[in-house]
């Protein structure tokens, strides 16, 4: 067998991307979504019947020209999420705006919405994940929406104290950020490249499964962000991974054994001290990191630029001046 074939023995498999298309062809349980990948996504032809319905849909909305224009936007990014839940058996996980990464109220009553539409179009809450930024304020939403039964993903996670309190939350499902810790560390040390056994990116998740397994967590751990399929390799039997159609591809066409790097029932063995992450040692814990701080914040100014570059496009669409 190849080594994506083996992988799916071990691991739930996600296609991070917003391509219909190559869902389609990897075939995956899950699949995850972002501002930057529908907005590539919208520009594709074979799409465009997804961009016009969510125009169309947004021209009855209530509002000023700005209201509609976030209704539009939300409206696009669960099209997408409907398209793909109509070819995989799993969940989606749709993006709460990054612009409101620090405000937890603002991030609940988003993601209701982002549910709304979903129930509206006969979709459960069960098969969507809401996915926000890995601050405390996005943490907390997190724990209030999943006492509401709406499951969340959380995202742009560096460090051990955002998994911990992640963890202590009870949100389903974290992100850790594995090619994103990889390329802080290749500049830091000056190096060309880190060897995947010796990865601290690959190391994080191993740390924060180990830690979760241990302790008996439910939230579960989804690996992310991958530079190269040897990252990947490393981490074979994290609950899930989320992987690019180039590195799907890659893992498919590459032949030779696969061995499960994590296990849940090893690490309950293992020596791991238990940590209180109140929102005290929470900021402080994550401000002792600095490759994590850094890494939030570039993320989080990211997935916003990523935001407004489809909010223009939209605007555009929509024929509307706005400020973006």
């Amino acid at each position: 067998m190849n080594l994506l074939e083996q992988l799916r023995k071990m691991t739930v498999v996600v296609a991070d991307t917003g391509d219909i298309d190559a869902i389609a062809k990897h075939k995956p349980q899950d699949a995850t979504t972002n501002p930057s990948l529908i907005f590539k996504a919208a520009q594709m032809e074979q799409y465009q019947k997804l961009v016009d319905d969510a125009l169309a849909w947004s021209e009855g909305q209530k509002g000023s020209a700005d209201e509609k224009l976030d209704k539009c936007l939300d409206k696009l990014c669960v099209n997408f999420g409907l398209e793909i839940l109509k070819i995989i058996p799993g969940r989606v996980s749709t993006e709460v705006p990054a612009v409101l990464s620090f405000d937890t109220d603002g991030t609940v009553e988003r993601a209701r919405q982002l549910i709304a539409l979903y129930e509206e179009a006969g979709v459960k809450k069960e098969r969507i994940l809401i996915k926000m930024a890995s601050t405390w304020e996005g943490i907390k939403a997190g724990e209030k929406l999943e006492k509401e039964g709406i499951h969340c993903n959380l995202t742009l996670l560096f460090s051990y104290a955002q998994a911990v309190a992640c963890a202590e939350a009870g949100v389903q499902l974290i992100s850790p950020f594995v090619g994103r810790i990889y390329d802080w560390y290749k500049k830091s040390q000056g190096v060309a490249d880190i060897p995947a056994d010796k990865d601290p990116g690959v190391a994080s998740v191993t740390s924060i499964y180990n830690y979760y397994k241990k302790y008996g967590y439910k939230t579960e751990v989804m690996g992310a962000s991958f530079r190269k399929y040897e990252q990947i390799v490393e981490l074979a039997g994290c609950d899930l991974l989320t992987i690019s159609p180039d590195l799907l591809a890659q893992l498919g066409s590459t032949e030779g054994p696969l061995e499960k790097k994590l296990d849940a029932g090893k690490a309950k063995a293992m020596d791991i001290p238990k940590e209180d992450m109140h929102e005290k040692n929470f900021r402080w814990g994550h401000n002792e990191d600095a490759m994590a701080t850094e890494k939030l914040a570039e993320g989080i100014r990211a997935f916003h630029a990523d935001m407004q570059k489809l909010r223009a496009y939209v605007a555009k669409r929509m024929g509307v001046a706005v400020a973006v």
